[in-house]
């Protein structure tokens, strides 16, 4: 009768270790995921008010890569002033009254770059204005590898085949960043168009009604000037 106890007490202790090896797999699985990605991605979108300018700031280090993506969203004329400007102060970039914009830089320098959108000459209309910065560093990946090699290292008892694992990740992940950076570019691409398809139909509208108007006030004005001619009170006698 003391042996049934012990044998689900045994199972218990059983199924705790495999829910806890099985927490460490996910775990270091997790891990490598996260550490796959060397590029850094940073989005934002914001109002640039009428007549104002607004400058941001990124951070990179030597020999990074960095890209930069803008576009004018929403506002009249859509399109806006860029500059890049470099931690020492040289004007890498700089547009006039442009909708969007793709721009490179490799390799960086260190210190701070600033990255300044102008709608001074715009005095009534604000814009709305999408933009992505990418950094890609090579320290990142070269972290990461090291990592990985001393979990090859310490890890060589393990059956598995942590190398083909990690590749197979490090390529899903680069498509799914693919796939992330379209869809933020199509959905900009979208609200760019759904803005200038409101704005036609509002001008569409505005000039159909005051044409419908025109054309209904000078057939009134008409009709009542015909019917003028013919309402004559006085009478001819014969």
């Amino acid at each position: 009768m003391k042996e049934e106890p012990l044998c689900l007490l045994d199972q218990l202790m059983m199924t705790a270790s495999a829910q806890l090896l099985l927490m460490g797999c996910l775990t270091l699985t997790v891990g490598l995921a996260l550490d796959l990605g060397p590029n850094q991605i940073m989005e934002f979108t914001f109002m640039l008010p009428a007549g104002g300018t607004e400058c941001f700031y990124q951070t990179t280090w030597t020999s990074d890569t960095m890209e930069i993506e803008y576009q004018v969203i929403a506002g009249s004329g859509l399109d806006v002033g860029f500059a890049l400007i470099s931690p020492t102060g040289y004007r890498v970039v700089s547009e006039f009254r442009t909708s969007d914009g793709i721009h490179m830089v490799d390799p960086t320098e260190f210190g701070d770059y600033r990255l300044c959108f102008d709608n001074s000459f715009s005095k009534l209309s604000e814009k709305m204005v999408f933009f992505k910065v990418t950094i890609n560093s090579p320290r990142n990946t070269a972290g990461g590898q090291e990592e990985l090699a001393d979990i090859i290292v310490s890890e060589s008892g393990v059956d598995y085949r942590l190398e083909e694992i990690r590749g197979r990740m490090d390529t899903v992940y680069r498509h799914l960043e693919k796939s992330r950076q379209v869809q933020t570019m199509l959905r900009a691409f979208e609200a760019r168009d759904r803005y200038l398809l409101e704005d036609n139909l509002w001008r569409v509208s505005f000039w159909s009604c005051l044409n419908l108007i025109v054309v209904i006030s000078v057939a009134i004005t008409q009709i009542y000037t015909l019917r003028r001619l013919f309402d004559g009170t006085k009478r001819v006698c014969t």
